[in-house]
């Protein structure tokens, strides 16, 4: 169902807000993006940022990743939340990027779902922002944002975004998930939304009244 007139107007609020809001993580490339995303889960961007700046450093490619012990990575990332699982993950897909891909990081979501460490969310924000590939990817801002506005009605991080594809302009699929995400963090917020200051809160169906 595509977005209707209401939900239209909303996301033009939400682009005049956030119009110049990019990516909290730093990289340069499609490797540190898709590195850097994976130790993101359950981290703070400012904390990866912090990590993967020395890490990447030690591991500039794909090759050195695949070629260092697990514990070594490990002592690179160990202020990182799960960072022995993350690290057995960054080992591992290194060497599938080395043997299977050249040490290039593969830009569909199939090929992308094949490495260890690897689910859709972070799939997505590689196709988008490591090749500009139109994707929405969804985490738990974006999930909870979008279920308040009503642009989706479903706990499931996947059937969410195939709910925002119906109605968001696939121009606009990069773009709107760094809308909706700013919009969470700094507004939406999970436990205390502050709907008195949201630029939505006349249009919103969840929209608290003080």
């Amino acid at each position: 169902m595509p977005a209707t007139s209401k939900q239209k107007e909303m996301l033009e609020r939400l682009r005049e807000v956030y119009k110049d809001e990019g990516s909290a993580l730093n990289f340069r490339n499609p490797y540190e993006l898709l590195v850097a995303t994976i130790l993101a889960a359950q981290c703070t961007d400012a904390r990866v940022n912090l990590i993967t700046e020395e890490l990447f450093r030690r591991f500039p490619d794909a090759e050195t990743l695949a070629a260092a012990e697990t514990g070594e990575i490990e002592d690179y990332i160990k202020t990182c939340g799960l960072f022995r699982n993350k690290a057995k993950s960054l080992s591992q897909s290194a060497r599938k990027l080395v043997e299977d891909y050249g040490g290039q990081v593969p830009h569909t979501m199939e090929e992308l779902l094949t490495l260890p460490g690897v689910g859709r969310k972070t799939a997505s924000v590689v196709l988008a922002f490591g090749f500009g590939i139109p994707a929405i990817p969804v985490d738990t801002h974006v999930k909870r944002v979008a279920n308040r506005l009503g642009f989706a009605h479903s706990d499931d991080p996947e059937e969410v975004e195939m709910e925002l594809r119906k109605r968001i302009k696939k121009e606009d699929w990069i773009e709107s998930h760094h809308w909706l995400i700013w919009h969470g963090r700094r507004v939406c917020k999970a436990q205390k939304p502050r709907c008195s200051e949201c630029v939505l809160s006349d249009l919103c169906p969840s929209a608290k009244t003080e």
